[in-house]
């Protein structure tokens, strides 16, 4: 394993070197006389003084995980090289890049006070890395050896690796049930949002609390959730790594002066203590040592045992999904993505890993709003981040043009296999060996055309994505409000085998709202706030399949991306409008006759099959899965839209 030690700093002495002296020597010239870096000059409240990073606790990490030819002294030769290399000709120069300048690292023993963590209780550490420029990030990183620098095409960037958890731990997620709260009275108590009581979270907070207090040195990002600022919520992070403030730095929306954070009292705090597990989870009634525990009331957050990115994320998200519902007056919190016309129209993109929503969502003729989380106030959508978390499993340039260009220095890569070659180390998306969930984060402007103020008006067009397994759902159609608010709740795609352990046949996968595993509230509630944006705001709703034509996964064939981006752009341009459409006989939503670049028998799913007979059943068997799903949501919400839903032929 890996460990972090005073011994192991970049800008070490030439002692014991050799023939790195003179490139040693090099850097440390770069390093203090033209760049920002931790080895520089840093601020220290008022006063200015050099600064060398503190690595002297050592801590062990799963961040050696990466297989390399190369022994350790050649990798280190390699990483120094090429760090000299983007110090003196491949620096990027970006306004956007060089508007996050608010770095501040505060030393003494009263760093913890005036970084604001005292009030945690997290009094120890005598350094206090707050808000690290992408520059120093780098820095940090690249010197406490918490990684490897992959050589993408488009730039030099940081790779991680995050042990044995490359994706969230949903069992190990704990809500606290403050008996007569705002939040017991609210939280939709369950599979999802699983209570735990108080008397267990301060034990754990007091353990998280107690570990920093054993540090020396501690990661602090205080930031934003909320591009509009009517709802927008001040978060604050506590890292033991660099690369965790990366990740939050490059996915929260980060301040651009230091006015912004100055007096910074934070809506929620999350303290993340990877390194730590829970020894007492037996005792505690939990799944395992590992615990993602939130006190709504106490607006704190603990993460004990797992080093994955996503639960910084997902945690907010997850809380975005209770605030937003309980303003006055209500906002809607949404998974979705989102983008912009030239014109101002903005459309959502809703749907499950796998059915298409950021390839869809990025459109040249379209800016970028923010590919995962959204809300729609009374003013408009907006982004709830600052950046974006795309998965890379078999990433190329055809298939996700921007993805794989915004992968270069300043995003940073999540458990993607390294390969060497002509003695570089350079990402491997098809090597799936370490995981199928592969990840890159990277800050928003790296994407050419994002919209830069990150909010646009009230959506015109809404898009459900399914993959549709089965054959049976046609390519587009249009549906009535109250079908909107069925197919919202059902949230439906399809598993195919290969995907997950155990699939050998096509399996519905219904995720209420397109995403039930960070809805804290029951989801007719979100339900209802989406249908009185519709009818406030007029805009329709659309049912996007993106899975199979022809036959069942096996037997028919994946609708084309050409066909699928036809459905898109009639919809986006409005010509879907002057189709002709005919009312589906099972599940009642309107399908279009012709397109402008599709053929019309495509259009008709049951036109495609080489047995009608066997799409019939088929449709009805798909239509029963819709059915016994919705058995939970009856009688639930300001209307029941079980009626809403197919109907489900008697023979």
């Amino acid at each position: 394993m890996l460990a972090s030690t005073s011994g192991r700093i970049l800008l070490q002495t030439a002692t014991g070197i050799g023939g790195r002296t003179a490139l040693k020597a090099f850097t440390a010239r770069a390093l203090t006389s033209s760049f920002p870096s931790p080895f520089a000059v840093s601020k220290v409240g008022s006063k200015h003084q050099s600064v060398k990073a503190d690595t002297s606790d050592t801590q062990t990490s799963p961040l050696s995980a990466y297989s390399s030819p190369y022994n350790k002294q050649h990798r280190f030769n390699d990483v120094s090289q090429n760090y000299v290399r983007k110090l003196s000709s491949e620096r990027i120069v970006s306004s956007d890049r060089d508007a996050y300048n608010v770095s501040e690292t505060i030393q003494g023993s009263g760093a913890c006070s005036k970084a604001g963590i005292d009030s945690l209780g997290i009094t120890g550490p005598s350094t206090i890395y707050r808000n690290l420029t992408f520059q120093e990030l780098y820095d940090h990183e690249v010197a406490n050896e918490e990684g490897e620098v992959a050589h993408a095409e488009y730039g030099d960037t940081f790779v991680v690796d995050t042990g044995k958890y490359t994706g969230r731990s949903p069992k190990d997620k704990w809500i606290v049930k403050n008996i007569g709260s705002e939040s017991d009275a609210n939280l939709d108590w369950g599979d999802v949002n699983q209570p735990t009581t108080p008397e267990v979270y301060d034990e754990l907070y007091e353990k998280a609390v107690a570990s920093f207090n054993k540090r020396e040195k501690a990661y602090v990002f205080d930031g934003f959730c909320g591009a509009n600022p009517n709802s927008q919520k001040k978060v604050r992070f506590v890292h033991e790594m660099a690369w965790q403030q990366h990740f939050v730095t490059n996915m929260f929306i980060r301040p651009t002066d230091a006015s912004e954070i100055e007096d910074f009292e934070p809506d929620f705090t999350i303290i993340n203590c990877c390194s730590q597990v829970d020894e007492d989870w037996k005792k505690h009634n939990l799944n395992s040592d590992t615990a993602v525990a939130f006190n709504i009331e106490k607006k704190t957050a603990v993460i004990f045992g797992t080093w994955y990115g996503g639960e910084n994320k997902k945690g907010i998200f997850s809380l975005m999904n209770y605030w937003l519902p309980m303003q006055d007056p209500p906002q809607f919190p949404m998974h979705c993505s989102a983008n912009v016309g030239k014109d101002g129209d903005s459309a959502l993109f809703f749907g499950l890993s796998g059915t298409g929503k950021t390839t869809l969502s990025a459109d040249p003729h379209r800016a970028l709003i923010g590919d995962d989380e959204h809300g729609w106030d009374e003013d408009g959508v907006f982004n709830f981040e600052g950046g974006c978390y795309a998965k890379t499993i078999k990433l190329s340039e055809e298939t996700e043009p921007d993805i794989y260009r915004a992968i270069k220095t300043d995003a940073m890569l999540e458990n993607v296999a390294l390969k060497p070659v002509d003695s570089k180390l350079v990402p491997d998306y098809f090597d799936v060996s370490k995981t199928e969930n592969g990840r890159v984060s990277y800050p928003i402007f790296h994407i050419d055309n994002y919209h830069k103020p990150q909010m646009a008006g009230h959506p015109k067009n809404i898009i459900f994505l399914t993959c549709d397994a089965f054959g049976v759902l046609p390519p587009v159609s249009k549906l009535s409000s109250g079908q909107a608010m069925y197919h919202f709740i059902s949230g439906y795609t399809a598993k195919v085998a290969g995907t997950e352990r155990g699939i050998t046949e096509p399996t519905p996968n219904f995720s209420a709202c397109f995403g039930a595993a960070f809805m804290t509230l029951h989801p007719t509630r979100y339900a209802d706030l989406l249908k009185d944006k519709l009818e406030k705001h007029g805009s329709v709703a659309y049912l996007v399949n993106t899975g199979w034509t022809g036959g069942p996964y096996g037997e028919g064939e994946r609708m084309s991306i050409k066909d699928t981006r036809a459905c898109i752009d009639a919809i986006l341009d409005g010509s879907i409008n002057h189709s002709h459409f005919q009312k589906d006989p099972v599940f009642g939503f309107d399908v279009p006759t012709e397109l402008d670049g599709v053929n019309s028998n495509v259009l008709t799913p049951r036109n495609t099959w080489t047995n009608p007979d066997a799409y019939d059943a088929a449709a009805k068997k798909l239509a029963k899965m819709y059915t016994k799903n919705f058995q939970k949501y009856a009688d639930k919400g300001s209307e029941d839209y079980t009626q809403y839903g197919p109907q489900v032929p008697s023979s």
